[in-house]
């Protein structure tokens, strides 16, 4: 990579951001494209978001953002125009500038979710899924997997006011089919941690895989460490696992059409 005064700029803003992968995975995507143009990160910490985006977006060379957590739902506010999805999410995970110097966010979280399922055998038609959180990523993964067919979808957060918000937004498009639980339970057929938590090595598991069936699936969308403490449980158990790489791989042609660069 060669980085001049006529390198494009783009950002990835989290708190923490060590565990980023997208710098990893979007530089080379742009040399892959022949474009001149650079992704780095920006801690940004929560106190402080409003403060850091707003001096970004006045870099005249800043061509686009991407969200981590926990600032997916926060960023809508810094964008001028939403997409649909992330109209029904409240929550975005990318925004670029537009020709009229605008921003325009979506979310494609859910999406690369489904489609890494997909990827990698994985149809989430009929499936009977609980999912651990109910922030950014969670309402995301939680919207395309009803979307793709989910039978029914229990969601756990300790933060109750966040869980009614994902019932009332997504209740109201898929009623009957998405609920709150105490707990993931028994009768799932795929586990989902959509949670911060397995960033930590100290940190508690967010669910017991020893409480799901033999068969069910265990997913994370933790991309570092690549193998989580559920993952590591949910393998010893015998448990079919799933990392939080295909999301984000996954995640990346829908990025190159975002970013509009060249194919």
């Amino acid at each position: 990579m060669s980085i001049s005064g006529r390198t494009r700029l783009f950002a990835v803003l989290g708190d923490p951001i060590a565990q980023a992968k997208a710098p990893a995975l979007l530089n080379p995507l742009f040399a892959d494209s022949g474009v001149d143009a650079v992704l780095v990160p920006v801690h940004a910490p929560a106190d402080r978001l409003d403060d850091v985006v707003r001096g970004l977006k006045a870099t005249a060379n800043l061509d686009g953002l991407l969200v981590t957590v926990p600032h997916k739902l926060a960023m809508c506010a810094h964008a001028d125009e939403l997409s649909d999805t992330a109209t029904l999410l409240g929550s975005t995970n990318a925004l670029r500038r537009e020709p009229d110097g605008r921003w325009y966010g979506d979310n494609f979280d859910g999406a690369g979710f489904v489609r890494g399922l997909a990827a990698r055998g994985h149809d989430p038609a009929g499936l009977r899924v609980a999912l651990a959180g109910a922030g950014g990523a969670g309402l995301a993964i939680a919207a395309a997997l009803l979307a793709g067919g989910a039978a029914s979808l229990t969601v756990t957060d300790p933060d109750r006011g966040r869980l009614d918000a994902l019932l009332e937004r997504l209740g109201a498009r898929w009623p009957d089919r998405v609920a709150a639980a105490a707990a993931v339970g028994a009768s799932t057929d795929l586990a989902v941690n959509a949670t911060p938590l397995g960033l930590d090595p100290a940190d508690p598991l967010p669910f017991d895989p020893a409480l799901l069936p033999p068969t069910a699936l265990v997913a994370d969308i933790i991309m570092t460490p690549a193998e989580t403490p559920l993952l590591r449980a949910a393998a010893a158990l015998g448990r079919p696992t799933h990392p939080g790489i295909h999301m984000l791989d996954q995640q990346l042609p829908l990025y190159r059409t975002f970013f509009r660069l060249p194919t």
